[in-house]
């Protein structure tokens, strides 16, 4: 053979060799990744945070999943691992409401996380009270258009309800399982507060008919527990005036006047008569803070009237030193480059000023049943164990308001109402009935876990064992 085609010949078979290995590696990186989501876990991983001046022995995560391809519907999530042998302990999802406002901002950031952040802005501290110390947690900001999430078809922001809430958080939570194995057996709780009284039930329940048509990857729910929750809009309602008079904060000519003229519609829709009623009684009510009533102000809130009529929970604000405006300091944290760095926030998706709630999801709401005792009957049924707990001087879904929502479920009771304690001192009251647990907080409001984080981290350590709040411990003379 002639050499220069002998040499052209060794060279096509090497160049066809070579090729045929690059699309080798190319299809087994591919492959890999989709086999093997550890990778993705692996930058996920969140390093030492801005403001960070102390070390820890737990590893957390951040990142996007997204939950539908052709809509580029992408959520943002943080995940802490327990503090101590995480694998043994339960994984527990939280989220908070709005509709529209971020589970980073308060339940990591100033109830159940272990990163809160100092008046400055800048500086964080660790929270003796998270619920990483019994649980590993999931924080989700959800649906698209709430914190970092994200959609690509920015209308999408315009289109959010609870059903397609629901379902997003079910397709989240499947995908997130894929990326995190470990875990997809563990004992998985939801837990959340304010308009996650609608998402936290709603999720239970498509995961529920998830699972009756799973054959392998069914998701493993115990059971779920929500504070101060948006249930039922008669009951809702009912009961918030009935606490404003009886706290002494309206008259008794508005009150009546109340009653009559709003008929007991729903405070998000009112009619232009109860409008009109419903600003005379937050005038007679004053400059309080109806997330938490005995508590001081910040004075950079927004009016009540605001607050209450489009429902943006955007709560209570209370530590071991009061502080009224927490809200403002996840507002400077969040929003510094560095931050959104370490968090692995996506820079060509991330919003141009992060807020804590957006009003973009929340005055485009497009669908909100009126009430989800329908799903409590049918979940009960199921035998999930589901707890409900209320701080009781919360008055925008007040103690009464709850307990009105319960009974009409007429459960039977299987244990009296009583007081249980930590450390020697009433921390609220509790009534068990069939397949539902109440529990009242003595001196929370709207957010629990951050007006009493104590008390809050003993509900949260009962309602993952199953047991029952505990009692005053009577200690022996002898």
């Amino acid at each position: 053979m002639d050499p220069v085609k002998m040499k052209f010949c060794v060279w096509s078979q090497i160049l066809c060799i070579a090729t045929t290995l690059l699309l080798f590696c190319c299809s087994f990186a591919s492959s890999f990744s989709k086999v093997h989501p550890l990778l993705q876990q692996h930058q996920d991983r969140v390093g030492r945070l801005p403001g960070q001046s102390f070390n820890i022995s737990f590893a957390h995560y951040s990142g996007y999943i997204t939950v539908n391809e052709k809509s580029g519907r992408t959520l943002f999530y943080w995940f802490f691992e327990a503090l101590e042998d995480p694998h043994s302990k339960p994984l527990l999802l939280w989220l908070n409401g709005g509709p529209g406002c971020s589970s980073i901002a308060y339940g990591q950031s100033e109830e159940i996380g272990p990163f809160h952040i100092k008046p400055d802005g800048k500086t964080l501290y660790l929270n003796p009270y998270s619920w990483n110390r019994v649980a590993n947690i999931l924080f989700l900001d959800t649906p698209v258009g709430v914190g970092f999430s994200y959609s690509k078809n920015k209308s999408e922001i315009l289109n959010n309800g609870d059903k397609r809430t629901a379902e997003d958080n079910l397709a989240f939570l499947l995908k997130w399982f894929e990326r995190y194995p470990r875990y997809k057996r563990s004992d998985f709780f939801i837990s959340g507060e304010s308009y996650a009284g609608h998402y936290v039930p709603q999720l239970s329940q498509v995961i529920v008919k998830y699972n009756s048509a799973a054959k392998e990857n069914a998701i493993n729910l115990k059971g779920f527990m929500v504070g101060n929750a948006l249930t039922d809009d008669l009951h809702d309602q009912l009961g918030m005036f009935e606490f404003m008079w009886a706290s002494g904060l309206i008259s008794d000519e508005t009150y009546k006047l109340v009653n009559q003229l709003c008929d007991f519609q729903p405070v998000i829709h009112p009619s232009d008569s109860c409008e009109k009623i419903l600003e005379n009684a937050y005038n007679e009510i004053g400059d309080v803070d109806l997330y938490s009533l005995y508590t001081p102000v910040c004075h950079a809130n927004v009016s009540q009237l605001n607050l209450l009529v489009k429902r943006k929970h955007r709560i209570g604000r209370l530590d071991a030193v009061y502080d009224p405006c927490t809200e403002k300091h996840s507002v400077v944290y969040f929003n510094r480059p560095e931050v959104q760095t370490t968090l692995h926030v996506d820079p060509d998706h991330k919003p141009a000023t992060w807020e804590t709630c957006s009003n973009s999801v929340s005055n485009n709401w497009k669908d909100s049943p009126k009430s989800v005792l329908n799903i409590y009957r049918e979940l009960i049924d199921v035998g999930l164990r589901i707890w409900v707990f209320s701080g009781n001087t919360d008055v925008v879904i007040p103690v009464t308001s709850t307990r009105y929502s319960i009974n009409a479920l007429k459960l039977p009771n299987v244990s009296p109402w009583r007081a249980w304690y930590v450390d020697g001192e009433v921390g609220g009251w509790t009534q068990e009935y069939a397949g539902l647990t109440f529990v009242a907080v003595r001196g929370a409001g709207h957010e629990v876990p951050l007006h009493k984080p104590k008390l809050a981290l003993t509900l949260c350590k009962s309602f993952l064992a199953g047991t029952s709040m505990p009692n005053l411990e009577i200690v022996s003379a002898s």
